[in-house]
């Protein structure tokens, strides 16, 4: 086994074993394994939002427009939805969708047109640009991920990505309120 590093604490955060310390004083049933995985799975979550929204900044887009980007994308080829479509993807109002789509069309991440076949309709489409800045993020985030999991033998992913995948289940199965949704996990 080898030596942990010691966390350093931010200017409003205890260290994971100071924090499982406090916790065991105060509640001394706690598992301390328990609550140093959780604890530690909920900062890593947090970090690891903190360094993607900092990858987003280098290219000059949102979280937002990532979201659409990606939308778009798991569509597949010719890479392209309808307004109403994207709105109930993300979870949107179509209001709200359409300022988004307002933005993105004005930075050329994506197109809006009237579909030619149906005048009602309108199609919303990934630009080369928007592509462009789907493909770098993905190069920058598969970097990072790498770096992330390092300490995770090859071997082990498997194991640990299942894990991890049980453990999404249950809290969205439990928790239907989370906004998780469990279709789209294979483990």
């Amino acid at each position: 086994m080898s030596a942990r590093r010691a966390e350093p604490p931010t200017a409003t955060e205890l260290g994971i074993a100071e924090q499982v310390a406090v916790y065991q004083r105060e509640f001394p049933t706690v598992d301390p394994q328990v609550e140093t995985i959780v604890s530690t799975l909920s900062r890593l979550a947090r970090r690891m939002n903190v360094a993607y929204g900092r990858q987003l900044a280098t290219l000059g887009i949102t979280s937002a427009e990532w979201e659409v980007l990606k939308a778009l994308v798991f569509a597949g080829a010719p890479y392209q939805l309808g307004p109403g479509e994207l709105a109930k993807r993300l979870g949107l109002t179509p209001a709200a969708m359409t300022h988004r789509i307002d933005r993105m069309v004005a930075e050329g991440l994506v197109t809006r047109e009237r579909d030619e076949a149906n005048r009602v309709r309108v199609i919303i489409e990934l630009t080369a640009e928007g592509r462009g800045k789907w493909l770098e993020l993905m190069r920058m985030a598969a970097v990072f991920e790498a770096d992330l999991l390092q300490d995770v033998a090859g071997g082990a992913r498997p194991e640990l990505a299942a894990m991890l995948t049980r453990m999404l289940r249950r809290i969205e199965e439990t928790q239907p309120d989370a906004l998780g949704r469990t279709d789209d996990l294979t483990c």
